[in-house]
């Protein structure tokens, strides 16, 4: 626990354009209610731009920032709020600033897909890593010297990351908690109406036992097949044999427990994994269909279609112009 006279420390968010509002808030509110609760400036904290200038959240609130990353000086905890979908170019200033940050001693840390800016920056290398389970993939692969994992955070010496949206704040309740005491983390929590701090062994995401049901071994082993067979898909004979039922026995557990036949649910799957790598990877829309069982671009287009109510290619052009709601934040 720090002294009480221990001068406040000092916290940068870089926002990146169309970064989380949520993981943001996430973030930032706990070191404002740690202020509040002990009566001391235990944190400040500056928002930060590329170029000084207001940036919009994914929803469009625009928030205004307090200098650009040439005037962001004497930062002891940086946090890179990543943007949805993440930019993976024309980031070169920023990868750059964040290296010399790394040579001031700064702790730098990753929200959501901001871990991906680090990683570009080769600060996590040797570390352990996480970010959003939409990028997981992405960030082990295109990163084979970070470890990569699917926890809600990670804290590694000073390198801090976590999975984005609410944890966040799990996140930095842990830091808080590390700097003042589980004590006042605690009190945080409670003021935010949290049922509990989440730690960083907790996934992302709740298992499928966990949501039908431990009793269903079968089902949940048919799903973790669909999951890893993605680029060949399996046919449902073989996914019931290698289960061990017959089809029709398999079928009925999918309709009773997930309310959809096999192939239905499997190609929902596929679907789900051709949409995230669409948004978030820079492969073509025909290495996407590959990756996800179509033979062609044209079976996939018309798959995703009607899928989705609109085509690959138009997926993507949306994301370059999202809408803006022009909420501005001061």
């Amino acid at each position: 626990m720090q002294p009480p006279n221990h001068r406040a420390h000092r916290t940068g968010f870089l926002l990146l354009p169309n970064f989380s509002l949520i993981a943001f808030s996430s973030a930032i509110e706990p070191l404002r209610m740690a202020n509040l609760i002990t009566g001391e400036s235990l944190y400040e904290h500056s928002l930060i731009s590329h170029d000084g200038k207001a940036v919009a959240s994914s929803a469009g609130v625009i928030t205004e920032v307090d200098c650009g990353i040439r005037d962001a000086i004497n930062i002891d905890t940086l946090f890179v709020v990543g943007a949805s979908p993440v930019a993976r170019t024309g980031n070169e200033n920023i990868i750059a600033w964040l290296r010399q940050q790394k040579q001031n001693k700064a702790a730098l840390g990753g929200i959501g897909t901001g871990s991906y800016l680090l990683a570009c920056a080769g600060v996590l290398d040797g570390c352990r890593a996480t970010i959003h389970w939409w990028d997981y993939e992405n960030l082990r692969d295109e990163f084979p010297l970070i470890r990569v994992t699917n926890n809600l955070f990670e804290v590694d010496g000073q390198r801090y990351t976590c999975s984005g949206g609410t944890a966040a704040m799990d996140m930095m309740l842990f830091l808080i908690g590390q700097r003042h005491g589980m004590e006042l983390a605690a009190s945080i929590s409670e003021q935010f109406v949290c049922e509990r701090i989440r730690t960083a062994k907790d996934p992302q995401r709740v298992p499928l036992q966990h949501r039908i049901g431990a009793r269903q071994p079968k089902l949940v082993e048919a799903v973790t097949l669909m999951e890893s067979n993605i680029e060949e898909p399996l046919s449902t004979d073989d996914i019931a044999f290698h289960v061990g039922l017959s089809r029709r026995h398999l079928e009925r557990l999918f309709k009773k427990h997930l309310q959809a036949v096999p192939s239905r649910f499997y190609f929902n799957i596929r679907m789900e994994k051709a949409r995230r790598l669409l948004r978030e990877s820079d492969k073509s829309i025909l290495q996407v269909g590959l990756a996800c069982g179509f033979t062609s671009a044209s079976h996939f287009s018309t798959a995703y279609k009607n899928h989705y109510g609109q085509t690959p290619r138009e997926e993507r052009k949306a994301l370059e112009a999202p809408d803006s709601l022009h909420i501005t934040l001061e």
